[in-house]
């Protein structure tokens, strides 16, 4: 079934919609939810909230790209149970955002600066590297693939990902340096 008739079974309120979201995304979703928790342990229940939040969340938003919005809502939904579950065990996504601290961590110098804001700058630094670093990095620190997964998916060496992934933070804390935040 194609997203846009997706998104209309969910506007039409129709049970449908989670059946179908079910079939075409669990594998994606799954990947996105383990990822974050290490395990599977609670990746059932996160895959249910996941539906669950896309089932409150259309109508009234209607997402432009619905692969995007569930991967959105499945890891928060991961995000909230690591929260929750505050476990001393070290996944991937630990790793993935001690690496990450060394250019986003740190208190704006204006206080009025939120989340938001940073993420838009961090948005803006990616779009003006190359495509393949863009990848590299989001794949890493948005579904939290390890060095070994991002070597085989883009045909780098793994020594190659490590050194990308260096010089992009670099780049990065560079960059939100200039845009006013004291890291």
């Amino acid at each position: 079934m194609e997203d846009r008739e997706i998104i209309a079974l969910y506007w039409a309120r129709s049970e449908d919609a989670i059946r179908q979201t079910a079939q075409k995304y669990t594998p994606y979703c799954c990947s996105i939810i383990r990822r974050v928790l290490g395990d599977g342990r609670d990746a059932e229940e996160c895959l249910s909230d996941t539906w669950l939040g896309a089932w409150n969340a259309m109508p009234p938003r209607r997402p432009a790209r619905l692969p995007a919005f569930l991967g959105r809502i499945a890891r928060n939904t991961a995000l909230d149970r690591y929260d929750y579950n505050s476990a001393q065990r070290r996944s991937g996504f630990e790793t993935a955002l001690e690496e990450l601290a060394e250019c986003v961590s740190g208190t704006p110098m204006d206080e009025r600066l939120d989340a938001r804001q940073l993420g838009e700058a961090v948005s803006r630094y990616l779009d003006g590297v190359s495509p393949a670093v863009r990848l590299v990095f989001l794949r890493r620190y948005w579904y939290c693939d390890s060095i070994a997964e991002l070597a085989a998916a883009t045909g780098f060496t793994q020594s190659k990902i490590k050194s990308m992934l260096r010089r992009t933070r670099q780049g990065l804390r560079t960059y939100l340096v200039k845009e006013g935040y004291d890291l």
